[in-house]
């Protein structure tokens, strides 16, 4: 019983000097605020607009912003550029975390397994690891979004097929380390099975360097996104995305430069807060910053 209750403390210990260090980074906090606007605004943005995403008013094309009702101006066809924005954010911000999470799922999977088990199953996995991160990525994200159709399932499928080998060596590296703790030893003793030890009490203790790739990997996953639509493999008109709202934009940059200006920085918003917060994360969780 008391060396539950000094685990229970070290861990409210832990916690809390962990959220202090995180509080105490003032970029990852405006990170947080960033990301919480802008998907407050996604989310409720649409409808408290006039006008839909996919409304077209052909007397309005190329209005400039802050024209009458239209507040970011309009496009080529007339349609409302602020409601194409804050529908595309839902698409480009959905993407991301949905590739996030399954990226994360099976990295995580794939580096508890090679981390614990070790032997020649830890090599196959890593080996093949090694062979996905052999490709550039964006190679492999355009041969797979050229060979697929087109949808949002697919894109996220796709990103996260791209993404997944990062998680996997960093878990990797973490499990190697903790395999050997006292604590694990003390689970083989008790009898506890080898999943039971790699998922209820190994993987906990790396929690830390997981959220990190997870937020990084976010950013990554929109940036991603917006590059395959602008490149015209990704989200398919009249769906809107951040990537191919800068597709149809490229053509007017002199005539009408806010259709590219709008999109591209809602994009960098996202991915330097979501990169401000991954970092703020890095150095909660470093042990070596107390």
């Amino acid at each position: 019983m008391t060396a539950i209750a000094a685990n229970s403390n070290l861990d409210r210990w832990w916690n809390s000097r962990t959220a202090r260090r995180f509080m105490s980074h003032h970029l990852a906090l405006l990170g947080m605020v960033m990301i919480a606007l802008l998907t407050l605004a996604c989310v409720l943005g649409p409808h408290l607009l006039p006008y839909d995403s996919l409304y077209i008013d052909l007397r309005a094309r190329f209005a400039p912003p802050l024209t009458g009702s239209h507040y970011l101006g309009t496009d080529p066809l007339g349609r409302d550029v602020a409601a194409r924005l804050f529908m595309a954010g839902r698409i480009s911000l959905l993407v991301g975390f949905s590739a996030m999470l399954l990226s994360t799922l099976i990295g995580t999977l794939v580096g508890v397994i090679a981390g614990y088990r070790g032997g020649w199953l830890g090599m196959a996995l890593m080996r093949t690891v090694d062979g996905f991160l052999s490709f550039p990525s964006i190679f492999l994200v355009l041969a797979l979004a050229a060979a697929l159709k087109p949808s949002p399932i697919m894109i996220t499928v796709v990103i996260a097929v791209s993404s997944w080998m990062e998680v996997a060596r960093i878990v990797e590296a973490e499990v190697r380390s903790l395999r050997e703790r006292e604590f694990v030893q003390a689970g083989r003793m008790l009898g506890l099975s080898g999943t039971h030890i790699m998922f209820r009490e190994i993987l906990p203790n790396a929690i830390g360097p997981i959220i990190v790739a997870a937020t990084l990997t976010v950013a990554r996953a929109i940036l991603m996104e917006a590059y395959i639509s602008f490149l015209g493999y990704g989200i398919q008109p009249p769906l809107p995305s951040w990537g191919n709202m800068l597709n149809g934009a490229q053509q007017y940059l002199g005539t009408a430069p806010w259709l590219a200006i709008i999109p591209g920085a809602a994009i960098t918003i996202a991915v330097t807060s979501f990169n401000f917060i991954g970092d703020g994360l890095r150095d909660a969780f470093d042990v070596r910053g107390d």
